[in-house]
């Protein structure tokens, strides 16, 4: 049955989506029943506690974990079938001696269809000498052969490149003996991944290869023109059909890549949103003609962007590809969302109600509350979220200096896991002042549905006095810009 099913996808498929079949066929749905296992066997440290977490969601997502190992014993770690291939973090919390604090180690491992078998010290995770494979084992020792072998062609392409990209004589006769020299040379390296990608694609590690194919770009005019000549060719070595892209760690570091050039020609935030979500509509457009789940993982690669800065505009931009039955994209549904409550949260519209603690401690009305400022800031944030610590250590300031008379800050916390608790309680006070509650199952919470709160931080400023919304601000500045 398998023979035949390869042999008629032969006379179609090219190589990559032969070899591509094959490993769906040896770790797709026949296989996921079984996974792969991972004996561990411990040694240099008196106990750890082990986790592998999944990279292929962008965030690390645990699959499996032993909470307690002793030195010189040895675990078995089942990888559930429908995680593989992949590419993982196996992280050790690892205790010296019996008294220590636990203190974590990590190191990156690739997984397809092979069991394995790893000699660890975590003290030296990465070290080749103390931490090792069984002999045999192929997807981490190819990529250790691969990777320090492309080191040491990119080392001087990139150095030239640098030059080549800000070299303001582009007419001289250097700078045409430097394009050359760097043409031969990316053309050169090109077709060693090329053939790398041929030679090795029984392997699942094998379809990050051409990640690090180096686009054409014209070396004529300004800098600013060479970078644009780069976006135009970003994509030209990637092959979106191949549907294991999404399983590497790899595709989210080329996509930042790609977005991060976008990111160098934004000198203002207007243009940053702007330029980004040029960024996208390119991106997905190209991503729109290869493998539903690649086009899909793409729409969630910018939503999650879009997302984390609040860029409405790119947001919208996704619309359209909801309606496109061929996009698996995992969002959809937050998506929607997030376009309802960006129609719906306009200035001028009533602010949606809730339930909030007075100042004698009886619950009211959100619209009812009494507030002798102008102005009242919702503000919905997580304790443990980075931007949300990067917005207050700027809000918190201005507002106990300036603000007061002026806004009134109602902290809604969507923190709802025990070891959040804890860290928004000690949070809060260090935050006098604001107006701090809670909102019981965080971000499915019906505090955080009626703002279609999907992401923290987010702000909505609302006039005290009519209860409507005045504007959605991003930062500090656009709450300075929109209170008179």
């Amino acid at each position: 049955m398998v023979d035949g099913l390869i042999k008629l996808q032969l006379i179609e498929m090219n190589y990559r989506e032969f070899f591509t079949a094959v490993l769906l066929v040896l770790t797709g749905p026949c296989a996921f029943g079984q996974g792969a296992n991972i004996n561990i066997h411990l040694r240099g440290v008196y106990e750890t506690k082990i986790s592998i977490q999944s990279q292929a969601s962008g965030t690390l997502k645990t699959v499996v974990e032993h909470s307690s190992l002793k030195g010189g014993q040895n675990a078995v770690l089942q990888i559930p079938g429908e995680s593989l291939p992949g590419d993982f973090v196996l992280r050790f919390d690892y205790k010296e001696n019996q008294g220590s604090t636990p203190y974590p180690a990590e190191r990156r491992i690739v997984i397809g269809n092979q069991d394995l078998e790893l000699w660890v010290h975590p003290k030296h995770i990465n070290n080749p000498d103390s931490t090792y494979f069984q002999k045999g084992e192929r997807e981490n020792a190819m990529l250790a052969t691969f990777s320090a072998e492309n080191q040491q062609k990119r080392e001087k392409l990139g150095l030239l490149q640098n030059l080549l990209m800000g070299y303001d004589k582009p007419q001289s006769a250097f700078y045409k003996s430097a394009v050359n020299e760097f043409e031969s040379r990316r053309r050169e390296y090109n077709d060693w991944l090329k053939q790398q990608s041929r030679l090795h694609a029984g392997l699942f590690v094998s379809h990050t290869f051409l990640l690090q194919h180096l686009p054409a770009i014209e070396w004529k005019g300004s800098e600013s023109d060479r970078l644009q000549s780069l976006i135009a060719n970003y994509f030209e070595g990637i092959d979106f059909r191949d549907s294991l892209l999404i399983k590497t760690s790899g595709l989210r570091d080329w996509m930042n890549g790609y977005v991060n050039i976008y990111g160098t020609m934004a000198t203002t935030e207007a243009l940053r949103d702007s330029l980004f979500t040029l960024a996208g509509r390119r991106a997905i457009e190209k991503a729109r003609e290869g493998h539903p789940m690649v086009y899909g993982w793409m729409v969630d690669y910018f939503y999650n962007g879009y997302e984390s800065f609040n860029m409405q505009a790119g947001i919208r931009m996704l619309e359209p590809y909801l309606g496109d039955p061929r996009c698996m994209t995992t969002k959809r549904i937050a998506i929607e969302k997030r376009l309802k409550g960006i129609e719906t949260l306009k200035p001028g519209v009533p602010a949606p109600d809730f339930m909030i603690k007075d100042d004698s401690g009886k619950q009211v009305e959100f619209s009812k509350y009494k507030s002798d400022a102008k102005y009242k800031l919702l503000l919905f944030w997580s304790a443990d979220c980075q931007h949300c610590k990067e917005l207050i250590k700027v809000l918190h300031p201005w507002y106990e200096q300036d603000g007061k008379s002026k806004v009134e800050v109602f902290a809604i916390s969507l923190d709802d896991t025990d070891t959040e608790i804890a860290s928004w309680e000690k949070a809060t006070g260090k935050l006098p002042g604001f107006k701090h509650r809670r909102a019981a199952s965080g971000i499915n919470s019906p505090e955080a549905n009626a703002y279609y709160v999907l992401s923290t931080p987010t702000m909505v400023l609302i006039e005290a006095r009519t209860n409507k919304i005045v504007a959605m601000p991003d930062n500090l500045e656009s709450i300075k810009q929109s209170i008179r």
